[in-house]
């Protein structure tokens, strides 16, 4: 039989044509082997089974590489859904993939799962694990796929989507089949410890106009080690949850009368202006000018912009004086008319023109979550106008504010560069130029980024920035979209050097994303312990005594006078519980004052960080609070 050369990491091995990933895997060792997941063909992954009959650059994947992860969550899915069939042999199966973190399968049961039924579930999961069910692969013609499928209407939908001619694969282990692309891993024995975490509800393929099934989260991992840790960091995640904190702290509220538009509260207000005047301020330095524009515009306009034949799914729409109008979704057509409003020369360019935009969009009402997926939301919008010569420079320019915003967060990140999708305006030359030009402008600062294929905005690709919270989560904020699209549907011009009219280049960004949606973010980042720029409340005033009043009111003025936001607790209440209940509101410092504070001008100062302090001169403690609160320490 002849041979085909299979490169791996630069190293470059003979081996028999038909060999599979696996068995080269076992070539390697037999620890790869026992770890690996799936396999990396050139730039196509596949099963670990899969015959190579080619010469090909090889890439053998374990848990630790994103692919891997996913091929295995993938089978985990798989092993869940078989034990699910084992129990309840009437439910009918829709899709099972994994996900960001994870996997879930949607099923339609007639029995409700509860958390008991879960753990009954999660058993036989254990059992189909320890019976190392081989997984094998298989193709059948769609005439036969839907006559395998036949009692499955959901699966049948799915099979009938398929193009014609494409193969239709199935996998299974044990008594379950399933129709499914892959990869997996080899066998059920494969996965290590699992835990099933959740049920929701969720409309067949999200449309609410489809029945409603049962969607059973679920996590898996090699090591029961990794489960158990990746369990703790779930319970810390519920204790900073941003809803519960959010209450706790009277930060806002999430109301049956308003679903998905969240009320700000007069802490989450104090909180959301300084959040608004750090962001006017290092706009400011970056050479931005602010606008504002309309929330309600004509249909004529989204028709103009593209976004009623891209997006009205999503909008909100109303009649006024007998015309159709659109509440809008995004702040960019309102910022072209504002553009539109006069003549431009070169010499103005480029123009950074941002604006704190409140934006609609109809999101499902199972979608909503918190802060983090609402139904109104304030962008922090940019739109920046320039010639083609100056794209790269501006969008360096943009990542440097991002590296100074994210920077004072404590917030790292990963970059995503999202490509043409198909459905897009526009010409393909335009786009892969684009395209190439965010890829050169990070690629020259000395970042890197992951492809996102195919999930660029409709007007133009862009590039996403995933912030790492505290928890190693990561959530999608900041972005840079490039558009050469909508100047064109709205004829923007200026004046070249040449004195010519010319097209600018438009680009779209947004650095917190939202700033509810931000907000969410950082309660949960700090767990609700904001750095004391941010706090609400920055300094709790605590008299011992009803008689300490009015040493406690000096005290808080002097506070008030040094631009620091503090409060004194006069309530009848006993000292410790009301240091207690500083503590619980996670305010950054108390100064408790009694006689002995009166007399000699200080105050007793706890650090919310450092705990008792003792005795401090009040102005030295205002000094030092002050200067923190300055420097936006974190």
């Amino acid at each position: 039989m002849e041979n085909i050369k299979l490169t791996l990491r630069g190293d470059v091995r003979e081996y028999q044509s038909g060999v599979t990933a696996f068995e080269v895997a076992q070539s390697i060792g037999a620890g790869l082997a026992k770890a690996a997941c799936a396999a990396k063909l050139n730039d196509k992954v596949i099963d670990l089974r899969t015959p190579i009959t080619e010469d090909a650059e090889l890439s053998i994947l374990t848990f630790d590489d994103p692919d891997g992860k996913h091929a295995y969550w993938h089978s985990s899915s798989h092993v869940l859904a078989q034990a699910i069939q084992h129990l309840y042999p009437q439910t009918l199966f829709t899709i099972g993939p994994a996900i960001e973190n994870g996997f879930y399968y949607d099923i339609d049961c007639n029995v409700t799962f509860t958390p008991e039924i879960l753990e009954e579930i999660e058993k036989e999961m254990v059992k189909i694990i320890k019976a190392d069910y081989p997984i094998d692969r298989y193709v059948l013609s769609r005439e036969d796929a839907l006559e395998k499928m036949k009692d499955n209407p959901y699966k049948v939908e799915l099979i009938n989507d398929l193009p014609e001619g494409e193969d239709i694969s199935f996998y299974s282990q044990g008594d379950f089949t399933d129709l499914c692309v892959g990869p997996h891993v080899m066998s059920t024995g494969r996965i290590g410890a699992v835990k099933l975490l959740n049920v929701t509800g969720a409309y067949w393929r999200a449309d609410a106009k489809n029945k409603m099934l049962q969607r059973v989260y679920g996590i898996s991992f090699p090591k029961a080690s990794q489960l158990n840790e990746y369990i703790e960091k779930l319970e810390e995640a519920k204790k900073r949850d941003h809803r519960r904190l959010g209450k706790e702290l009277g930060l806002f509220a999430l109301m049956d009368e308003g679903p998905g538009f969240p009320f700000f509260l007069p802490k989450g207000m104090v909180l959301r202006n300084t959040l608004i005047d750090y962001w006017r301020e290092v706009h400011k330095r970056y050479g931005y000018v602010e606008i504002s524009t309309p929330i309600i515009l004509n249909q004529e306009l989204w028709h103009r912009s593209g976004h009623w034949d891209h997006y009205k799914d999503n909008m909100y729409t109303t009649v006024i004086d007998d015309q159709d109008y659109a509440v809008k979704p995004m702040n960019c057509p309102g910022g072209m008319l504002v553009y539109k409003l006069q003549p431009h020369s070169y010499r103005e360019l480029p123009l950074r023109v941002a604006e704190l935009g409140l934006v609609h969009r109809h999101e499902l009402s199972g979608a909503l979550h918190g802060l983090f997926r609402v139904r109104c939301f304030t962008q922090d919008d940019a739109h920046i106008f320039m010639t083609r010569d100056q794209m790269k420079e501006e969008i360096q320019n943009v990542v440097r504010l991002f590296d100074e915003v994210y920077g004072l967060f404590g917030l790292p990140y990963k970059i995503e560069l999202s490509t043409m999708p198909e459905d897009h305006m526009g010409e393909l030359e335009d786009w892969q130029f684009a395209e190439q030009t965010l890829s050169e402008a990070i690629t020259e600062m000395g970042k890197s980024f992951e492809i996102n294929e195919g999930d660029g905005a409709f007007y133009g690709p862009k590039l996403d920035f995933h912030l790492q919270d505290s928890l190693d989560r990561t959530w999608q904020c900041g972005t840079v979209q490039l558009d050469f699209q909508m100047p064109e549907r709205f004829e923007l011009e200026y004046v070249g050097d040449d004195g010519d009219k010319h097209r600018p280049v438009m680009l779209h960004r947004v650095v917190l994303g939202s700033i509810e949606r931000f907000i969410g973010v950082i309660t949960e980042h700090f767990a609700g312990a904001f750095p004391t720029w941010l706090a609400p409340v920055q300094v709790m005033v605590i008299p011992i005594s009803e008689k300490h009043l009015e040493y406690a009111s000096k005290v808080k003025k002097a506070l008030d006078d040094a631009g620091l936001r503090a409060e004194v607790d006069d309530r009848n209440e006993k000292m410790g519980y009301k240091i207690r209940e500083a503590q619980l509101q996670k305010i950054p410092y108390m100064f408790v004052v009694g006689d002995k504070e009166a007399e000699s001008g200080t105050v007793s100062l706890r650090s919310r960080k450092d705990g008792d302090k003792g005795a401090v001169e009040l102005s030295e403690a205002i000094s030092r609070i002050a200067e923190e609160n300055r420097s936006r320490s974190l």
